[in-house]
């Protein structure tokens, strides 16, 4: 870090407590940004390139290995993609298994960022090792929602990582609901747990930071979104995904392994639980209304820094949901379902924890994968991480070059960005002569 009077520089060459790994840097002269840089520096996975040529039956076993804390957004993604393609209508006892394996992603990804990610940056501690000296019983409960999580992905998904029963067309295996009979009280307890942290997150304080974002998510008139809804913004967008790439655009830039996603070729675009929240509030239940409303929670929120309350609320959804869901299973049996491939393109999007994510594919008469796009939330908010930063270092620059670190590095969590599932695409140029 370098500072005088003129100018100033701000660069963290490591960023701790997100998933992957990345940095960032801020040149700030005569109180204007010069250059701000989210910068990914994690090599190129090439998982589009692993789905060509492959059989359309193993995407999501092999989308799954993308990310492991939320395979189940890509497997989900890739399902409805490809069974758009194949004309196959999911059936409502599927439709509400795919929910419920979603509500578990939800309830085990948004606990791990809030409490070990993201609260120390409000207390002031390094890491949650150090935050759990202090506050070991929230510690604790953290990792009982997580668990809560986990136990419905292990279930249904037959492990807690990188899931092996999802299949286009449904389930290699439907479980007894004798199988779920402990899970009912953990996620009763998981509520609570959910509920008081809630208000607990909401005495912390938050940087007053606003702008006018165009926020983007799924939109769902009959339930809060997380695998079916058109993609809409606050700002007049409202499409199918099979008209996505139509509108959505990526450019790779020159710092960052990365790509950045943007709306019309030069809109900045912003993903995630809030967005769901400021769409889709009248959608959650009237009990998770109501702790939004108590802790002072209501749409429109623009402060990207109450995301973290956003994650508490849809937690505490997400385990109401997974209870009702469970009280209406009805198990369906051996299903011996088949999907027959058909050649042509699908499209979907779905809502990761961190917001949408794209698949498209196209397959020949025999199924044979010949390309496929996976478009990841982090992709979505590469730029608007970096306009936060842009716009946060001159709001707070009396600040010392510590402390500024601090907030820049807070600002970035608030997306709590998975950096490795956005590195997964490299264009490549070969000349010869």
């Amino acid at each position: 870090m370098k500072n005088s009077e003129k100018s100033r520089e701000i660069k963290l060459n490591y960023l701790a407590r997100v998933e992957g790994e990345g940095s960032f840097y801020v040149k700030i002269k005569d109180h204007e940004v010069m250059e701000s840089q989210l910068k990914i520096f994690e090599p190129p996975r090439f998982f589009e390139g692993f789905l060509q040529g492959r059989s359309f039956r193993e995407a999501p076993d092999i989308t799954a290995r993308i990310c492991g804390i939320c395979p189940v957004a890509y497997q989900m993604s890739s399902v409805h993609a490809l069974e758009k393609i194949c004309g196959y209508q999911a059936t409502t006892t599927l439709n509400e298994l795919r929910r419920l394996l979603y509500c578990g992603e939800w309830i085990e990804s948004h606990a791990l960022h809030t409490f070990m990610l993201h609260v120390p940056d409000f207390l002031g501690y390094p890491d949650a090792i150090a935050m759990a000296k202090d506050h070991k019983d929230w510690v604790e409960k953290a990792l009982y929602l997580k668990k809560a999580g986990n136990d419905i992905v292990n279930i249904l998904g037959g492990r807690e990582i990188h899931p092996i029963n999802v299949k286009v067309g449904g389930f290699y295996r439907y479980p007894h609901p004798s199988e779920f009979k402990n899970l009912k009280e953990r996620l009763e307890k998981a509520q609570e747990i959910a509920h008081d942290a809630a208000h607990w997150m909401a005495t912390l304080e938050f940087p007053d930071f606003e702008f006018d974002y165009e926020f983007i998510a799924l939109r769902n008139d009959q339930e809060y979104p997380m695998n079916h809804g058109r993609i809409v913004s606050n700002k007049g967008l409202s499409i199918e995904a099979e008209v996505y790439e139509d509108r959505f655009t990526e450019q790779q830039q020159p710092y960052s392994t990365t790509l950045h996603t943007w709306l019309d070729g030069d809109k900045t675009v912003f993903t995630g639980p809030l967005a769901r929240f400021n769409h889709n509030f009248e959608q959650l239940s009237s009990s998770a209304r109501s702790l939004a409303e108590d802790i002072g929670l209501v749409p429109v929120c623009k402060n990207p820094f109450k995301s973290l309350l956003v994650r508490m609320i849809e937690i505490f959804y997400a385990c109401e949901e997974a209870l009702r869901l469970l009280d209406q299973y009805e198990y369906p049996g051996e299903i011996k379902d088949q999907v027959e491939p058909k050649s042509g393109i699908g499209r979907a999007a779905t809502e990761a924890p961190r917001g949408i994510l794209f698949h498209r594919y196209q397959i020949d008469e025999k199924g044979i994968i010949q390309n496929a796009r996976i478009v990841a939330p982090t992709s979505h908010n590469q730029h608007v991480i970096e306009e936060d930063l842009r716009r946060l270092v001159i709001q707070f620059e009396d600040l010392s070059d510590e402390l500024l670190t601090e907030r820049c590095e807070q600002a970035v969590r608030n997306y709590d960005p998975c950096i490795s599932c956005s590195t997964h695409f490299l264009k490549v140029k070969i000349e010869r002569e």
